[in-house]
């Protein structure tokens, strides 16, 4: 495992905002986050987990956060730019994004794959990822130094037979990586890439494994040395690139 020891100060001034926050990787994010300096912006689905992890947070490092209730599958372009309004109340810019939240859906054939599942899951996946990206833009590119880091999945590069909308969702998502990446890379400083943190110790995980003891997976927590090193100074030399947890080495 990528071993990286960040400074206290690591993300001093910095304001980055995590979608799926509230439990998982996404939760892991913030708490880590949080622990170097960070100003943090929470958003999940899930008001009560955000109000537990915001209060976590505070008893450490008071007055650093701030939790957004919004469910993808709802939300409408009016709730994305509402957002980005308040964000551009209260902070200069926003210097990174962080897109974790994710449903998986069903594990069926596509013949047989239910519609709605489906298009909740795009939903969710994909096109909130677009929405979010495309209203907060303007704030990254007033970051010095901004990086947008959007979350992979290996069936998202190689596919496997009955990962439907999941795997398909995280194949659009590397192709707007890819996109974005070319977009912003000459005209900003945002840094874009996506991320495959590998089989890991979540719900979502133990959704699809259901017979997998998860003891035997690394804990979200054991992971973060990657997502602070793509947040430092030194992260900057990484840009357009699928990457992944297993095997990080820096550029």
């Amino acid at each position: 495992m990528f071993e990286f020891t960040a400074a206290a100060d690591l993300l001093n001034n910095k304001t980055i905002l995590i979608t799926g926050a509230g439990a998982g990787i996404g939760r892991a994010c913030a708490k880590a986050f949080a622990s170097h300096g960070a100003k943090l912006i929470l958003v999940s689905r899930s008001q009560p987990k955000l109000e537990q992890l915001y209060d976590e947070i505070e008893l450490q490092h008071p007055g650093k956060t701030l939790i957004h209730p919004l469910d993808f599958r709802k939300a409408s372009n009016a709730d994305f730019t509402q957002l980005a309004q308040s964000l551009d109340a209260q902070f200069p810019c926003l210097d990174g994004l962080i897109h974790n939240a994710a449903l998986l859906g069903p594990r069926s054939p596509i013949e047989f794959y239910p519609e709605q599942d489906w298009q909740d899951l795009m939903q969710v996946n994909v096109n909130a990822a677009f929405s979010l990206t495309k209203v907060l833009l303007p704030a990254l590119a007033r970051s010095p130094d901004a990086r947008v880091l959007f979350t992979s999945s290996s069936v998202g590069r190689s596919a496997g037979a009955y990962w439907g909308a999941y795997a398909v969702s995280k194949f659009a998502v590397e192709g707007m990586m890819q996109t974005l990446a070319a977009e912003v890379g000459k005209t900003t400083n945002i840094r874009v890439n996506s991320l495959n943190p590998g089989s890991t110790r979540t719900a979502m995980r133990r959704d699809a494994y259901p017979a997998e003891n998860p003891q035997t997976q690394p804990t979200p927590e054991s992971i973060m040395p990657v997502y602070l090193y793509l947040f430092s100074a030194a992260g900057s030399s990484f840009h357009g690139q699928a990457l992944n947890v297993r095997g990080f080495t820096p550029a």
